[in-house]
């Protein structure tokens, strides 16, 4: 069974840090893309972040580019997203998702096959 299990979500007041996690089992997702997603109240799914499947190539939506960083350790099955200057606008569930094999990293859930459950981070101001 495959599974994809997000942790570290929590509350933290604005201008803090949180530390995401996504662990990854039931099959190994080395050679695909993976990538954050959020969603807010009221808001539609909205991608945070990608990576490439070699950990080589990174994206970011504007609006968190110079505040959270993505990284993967293939070896680990592990996914992160390290996140900084904690706004209010940042609150959401946050989930993990793994794309297709030696697919693109791109912004679009359209491209992510597997998902995990969420995790919530809520920024208080």
């Amino acid at each position: 069974q495959v599974q994809l299990v997000e942790s570290g979500g929590g509350l933290v007041q604005a201008g803090g840090s949180l530390r995401l996690s996504c662990e990854t089992s039931g099959r190994t997702f080395s050679r695909s893309p993976m990538g954050w997603f959020r969603l807010a109240p009221g808001k539609e799914r909205e991608f945070v972040a990608s990576i490439s499947w070699r950990g080589d190539s990174t994206y970011y939506t504007h609006s968190v580019k110079g505040r959270f960083t993505i990284s993967r350790d293939n070896a680990k099955n592990t996914l992160s997203l390290q996140m900084r200057s904690l706004k209010p606008e940042d609150t959401a569930v946050y989930y993990c998702a793994a794309g297709r094999f030696l697919g693109p990293a791109s912004d679009s859930p359209a491209e992510y096959n597997y998902w995990g459950q969420g995790t919530q981070v809520t920024v208080s101001s």
